[in-house]
């Protein structure tokens, strides 16, 4: 077997080397992956070479959102079976601390996340896991729709903050990939109406297309002037200006979730709007145990993915796909998928 992956040396620097099969430890499976979706943290560590504290400082492989095939075992596996198609949890937790043991392994201080310096990602023929965080693929789901379970699980994990139960309006604050799926899974959580806003016509236009009530260019018309109204706010643009104009459509007792990143490590929220509302506002980290919810999901059709993954790559060609959203707004996910 031969492991080909692109590897990052540095901004704007990507090689194609061969590395090494991982051997598989007691506990792990080895995958062929199958399909990787490029996320906006992959094309952040791509330009910048850091996201905050995490900064690249070796060679590194990047992409986490990833599927593929079990093809060997650890001796101590009992979940999995050769042949098996899997979709990839890419945090892999201590499971000794405190948060782990609360059940929040999110928050794990010491979790193994791939392609979070100094952990290699997916973008790889083979790769290692825990056998606990790898996931039985329906056989109706592809190997690209089940890579998007990873940013479908971010979805999951803004509506559970938000507690979305049903007939709930929610303002979802930035039309990119992550936007666009926090829409989707709040309206299969029973949401009745979902605005959607962003500066790019292109997106708007694929939220309207995936249910969105109202899709609102902040561009052309600011959202203090819109009259929007809601009960959850869900942030997804990292935006400061996002955030605060967002917090001032909740209605009373109600929720603002926060999940985009911006660029700074503080920012400044109308907090006496808060407090006179009795808004909760609360930020998330990832997800945790969502998988079974987000192929579950997708299984029994509350939410369509088939239309996601806008662009498909080779091994070969990851450096396209890190440039690709940036130069067509409309090419949301793209995917590589190395073994074409």
């Amino acid at each position: 077997m031969r492991n080909r992956a692109a590897v990052m040396h540095g901004t704007h620097d990507i090689r194609l080397e061969e590395r090494p099969v991982p051997e598989p430890d007691p506990k792990e499976v080895l995958v062929e992956i199958k399909a990787v979706g490029v996320c906006g943290s992959d094309v952040h560590y791509y330009e910048h070479g850091r996201i905050g504290s995490f900064v690249v400082e070796k060679p590194l492989i990047l992409g986490h959102e990833s599927s593929g095939v079990v093809v060997d075992l650890g001796n101590e596996v009992t979940k999995h079976e050769v042949g098996e198609r899997v979709t990839l949890e890419p945090g892999v937790p201590c499971g000794r601390c405190r948060e782990c043991r609360a059940g929040r392994y999110n928050l794990c201080p010491d979790v193994r996340f791939f392609a979070t310096p100094p952990i290699d990602g997916a973008f790889a023929n083979y790769v290692t896991i825990h056998e606990d965080f790898a996931f039985r693929l329906p056989d109706s789901m592809s190997d690209e729709v089940g890579a998007l379970m990873e940013p479908l699980s971010v979805g999951i994990w803004a509506s559970w903050k938000a507690r979305i139960r049903g007939g709930e309006h929610v303002l979802v604050t930035g039309a990119g990939p992550i936007g666009l799926l926090a829409m989707r899974v709040a309206l299969a959580f029973g949401a009745t109406e979902a605005t959607i806003t962003d500066v790019s016509e292109e997106r708007l236009e694929i939220a309207r297309r995936s249910g969105a009530t109202r899709a609102i260019n902040v561009a052309n018309e600011p959202l203090p002037d819109a009259g929007v109204e809601v009960d959850a706010l869900i942030e997804c643009s990292g935006n400061p200006a996002a955030l605060k104009d967002g917090i001032r459509c909740i209605r009373p007792a109600g929720m603002a979730v926060v999940v985009g990143m911006g660029p700074g490590e503080e920012t400044s929220i109308p907090l006496s709007y808060i407090q006179s509302k009795e808004i909760t506002l609360t930020g998330t980290f990832r997800y945790a145990n969502t998988y079974p919810t987000a192929i579950g999901l997708v299984s029994s059709g509350k939410v369509s993915l088939d239309d996601f993954a806008t662009s498909h790559y080779g091994l070969d060609d990851t450096e396209e796909a890190l440039q690709a959203s940036g130069k067509d707004p409309a090419n949301v996910k793209p995917v590589v998928v190395p073994g074409s």
